[in-house]
């Protein structure tokens, strides 16, 4: 492989980083212009275009990108397997579109709604884009190829434009389908930017037989595994709303969990960028990169994660009350802290299960390994979801969600780790990381005893909301410089290697 890993990853660091400050730009004044009907009426129609829009990829991105891999010297096979997941798609998503439709326009819950002057039908055909077009994007053999600076490029320009658009032309609360079209153009524009880019790196000229049998146990084994994502990582909200009818407990774990959706968010997008490597590796039966790399990503994963969870378990107060914009903690959310306390572990077991199912299962076509370790999850999430929320804890019921979610998260990544030993070993339990996590715990004391000093400090003449925000900032930069002098100090592999490049 040509290109340079560690450029492949500050790439798509960056990239991630950006496009989540850029999406978070535009949500507050949606939600002042729209309203929290329309608004409400939008999240609704997204969520269920959603499930259609699964059906129609049918989990052909990540079976694409391991076949592109294999054939990306060979320009004519290259072709005829870009050729094959196309029609493929295409069909899918044509008959996941016609579902769509058939539902949309027979089942009467989506007419117009009492009370309102518009109905979920035109929003939905409007979302329903998405997939549409998404055929076109052939956004895996972008990931195959590792064209990250050009997808990086293009993903900043294209949500730099949209964002741009939505201040412009979202105006009333009436605009919703101007929102949804706003929205949808993300996608449409990064078709045609892809389209335009796409004939440099493939023809689509016939040139032999399609073989579209050798796909189907695949792409049936990785649409269940997405079947079972889905059920797993919705499951302790759905538990939860079940249990609190008021739905109060939910928004405390919303709030909670929100902190650790991001941070996840950033270490699982690298897998664009080491998938497609471990596939390469295994291919040319190199174990030693192979074995390397998983070392190298799951570096990275400790070197985010851990100051992250030491961080956030610290300053679990101002953080929620940062995110839910209360800063009184007899008032609203007030669950929301120890929730995010009990899901800071997610961070580091749901990112390292990640790495072992992108990097290692199925590179090694073993996804069902991962069918079956979700599947013994999604019991005990229940189970203990069940036992917590509703008997153990039934005063504070999300924080006995967030301990169950916390805890079956665990046990997966306890079983993937059995199944997968002899490849994950080396990359989990090594100095480097030991280094990582004692540091770790130096920045939690840090945290924990300087942070509300700080806000003390500033409390009098700040007020609350200010000097909680002094206190995020103040902690998390004088934090990274300790943590970063204490990692170059020991020679951590990471920092040494980053400091090594820049001399």
């Amino acid at each position: 492989m040509k290109t340079n890993i560690h450029t492949n990853v500050i790439v798509n660091l960056i990239r991630t980083v950006v496009l989540l400050v850029l999406s978070f730009i535009t949500f507050p004044y949606i939600c002042r212009v729209l309203g929290d009907a329309n608004l409400g009426i939008y999240t609704w129609a997204n969520s269920f275009v959603y499930y259609f829009l699964i059906l129609a990829r049918v989990s052909i991105p990540n079976i694409a990108t391991r076949e592109i891999v294999k054939v990306k010297d060979d320009p004519v096979a290259l072709s005829k397997k870009t050729q094959e997941f196309f029609i493929i798609q295409a069909i899918t998503t044509l008959l996941s579109f016609a579902l769509l439709c058939l539902i949309l326009f027979t089942v009467p819950a989506f007419k117009n709604q009492t009370g309102t002057v518009y109905d979920y039908q035109p929003i939905i055909l409007l979302l329903s884009i998405n997939f549409l077009s998404g055929v076109f994007s052939f956004e895996w053999i972008y990931t195959a190829l590792e064209k990250h600076v050009y997808m990086a490029i293009r993903s900043l320009v294209i949500l730099t434009i949209v964002d741009i658009l939505i201040f412009l032309l979202v105006i009333y609360p009436e605009y919703i389908a101007v929102y949804t079209m706003c929205t949808v153009s993300v996608t449409i524009l990064t078709v045609i930017s892809n389209l335009i880019y796409l004939p440099k790196l493939v023809k689509f000229k016939k040139v032999d037989k399609y073989d579209f049998k050798q796909y189907l146990k695949p792409i049936g084994v990785l649409f269940m595994i997405t079947l079972m994502i889905a059920l797993y990582e919705k499951s302790d909200s759905f538990i939860l709303g079940l249990i609190d009818s008021s739905k109060v407990s939910v928004g405390s774990y919303a709030v909670g969990i929100k902190g650790v959706e991001i941070i996840i968010g950033i270490v699982t997008s690298l897998s664009v960028v080491f998938m497609p490597r471990a596939t390469h590796y295994l291919k040319n039966n190199d174990q030693k990169n192979f074995q390397n790399l998983n070392k190298y990503s799951a570096n990275i994963c400790f070197f985010i994660v851990v100051p992250a969870i030491a961080t956030m378990i610290a300053l679990a107060n101002p953080i929620t009350s940062l995110i839910s914009g209360s800063y009184d903690s007899l008032n609203t959310y007030k669950e929301a802290p120890m929730v995010l306390i009990a899901l800071a572990s997610m961070m580091l077991t749901y990112s390292l299960s990640n790495i072992i199912y992108t990097q290692i299962l199925i590179p090694l076509k073993k996804e069902k390994l991962y069918i079956y370790a979700l599947g013994i999850g999604l019991i005990f999430d229940i189970g203990l979801s069940l036992l917590f929320a509703m008997l153990l804890l039934k005063e504070t019921p999300a924080l006995g969600v967030a301990i169950a979610t916390s805890i079956a998260d665990l046990i997966v990544l306890i079983i993937l780790c059995a199944l997968v030993y002899k490849d994950i070993k080396r990359a989990l339990f090594n100095w480097n990381n030991l280094k990582i996590l004692v540091v770790g715990i130096i920045i939690f004391l840090f945290a924990f005893f300087v942070g509300p000093l700080i806000q003390g400090a500033l409390l009098e003449n700040l007020g609350d909301a200010y000097s909680r925000v002094v206190e995020i900032v103040a902690v998390i930069l004088i934090g990274a410089i300790i943590y970063i002098s204490l990692l170059l100090l020991t020679k951590e592999k990471l920092i040494s290697t980053i400091f090594k490049i820049k001399r």
